[in-house]
């Protein structure tokens, strides 16, 4: 066996929300990200309804699935489990929903939702993300001092516009990413600026940011690949989310196309995967 890299697509990011009030159904968007060669999607489980069509739809050669959930208490994670034990899952992506401000008052839950974990056969990894439990990213590195073993799913463009690094990134803002990479088990793929948490990368003029990106998912995949078993994957999840992430313009829509933007994002995992293979 070999270690592989899984490409998902966000079924967040397929959403429209353009003026013209048209949006694809369930089955529609399944069928574009079978078609463009993605390895599955990722989807949020709140509602268990469309979850599970949307997974029902997926076949051989797409069929990872990554689900979110957004649990507030340890026991809100007892029926997404259970949900994604029934349809199957390449792991649960867990927002904590809380803001604590000690780490003490973190520790329970993480061991509540760790102890529950257990029981299934499928990781469940916890997100970076603003207005969560990691909302700050000093306060994430206290939480990995403290649980050593956190395994992570890594948003990075939320670290950096939550912190506003400055252009070039210090050796001491890209020490504190890679702490956090190094306990990172699947990626969530957006650019962001120190302004915004999501800017077009195919505007040549972010160029300079998108190459950050770039060379931290690098560190990643190779992180990962010491870490990782012989016949374990990564996941990376094309996440380009619709407004108001997406910058708009006067008239309310997106500036670029977003379907585009993701495909592109999938190619350049897969050519940083196949440029850590060769060493």
């Amino acid at each position: 066996m070999t270690q592989k890299l899984l490409v998902l697509q966000s079924m967040w990011g397929m959403e429209r929300r353009h003026t013209d009030g048209i949006e694809r159904s369930v089955e529609e968007n399944v069928e574009m990200i079978v078609g463009a060669g993605y390895d599955g999607l990722s989807m949020s489980v709140t509602d268990p309804a469309s979850f599970r069509r949307a997974a029902g739809l997926l076949g051989p050669g797409c069929n990872a699935v990554e689900a979110h959930c957004f649990p507030r208490t340890v026991d809100d994670l007892k029926p997404v489990l259970d949900l994604c034990t029934a349809v199957g899952v390449r792991h649960v992506d867990l927002q904590a929903d809380v803001r604590p401000r000690r780490i003490a008052d973190c520790i329970p839950l993480l061991e509540g939702w760790r102890r529950l974990a257990e029981q299934v056969d499928f990781p469940v990894y916890l997100e970076t993300h603003r207005d969560r439990m990691t909302t700050d990213l000093y306060f994430t590195l206290d939480l990995l001092d403290a649980m050593p073993d956190l395994e992570l799913v890594g948003d990075l463009s939320h670290f950096l516009v939550g912190r506003e690094f400055s252009v070039p990134i210090s050796a001491e803002n890209h020490a504190y990413i890679h702490r956090v990479i190094d306990h990172c088990w699947a990626f969530h793929g957006r650019v962001s600026s120190r302004e915004q948490v999501q800017i077009e990368i195919s505007s040549p003029h972010h160029r300079p940011l998108l190459d950050i990106f770039l060379g931290w998912w690098e560190y990643g995949f190779r992180s990962f690949r010491r870490r990782a078993g012989a016949d374990d994957s990564l996941v990376f999840v094309c996440e380009l989310g619709p407004k108001p992430y997406a910058i708009t313009g006067p008239d309310g829509n997106d500036t670029t196309d977003r379907w585009q933007e993701a495909l592109t994002l999938k190619e350049h995992a897969r050519a940083i995967w196949e440029k850590t293979a060769r060493g």
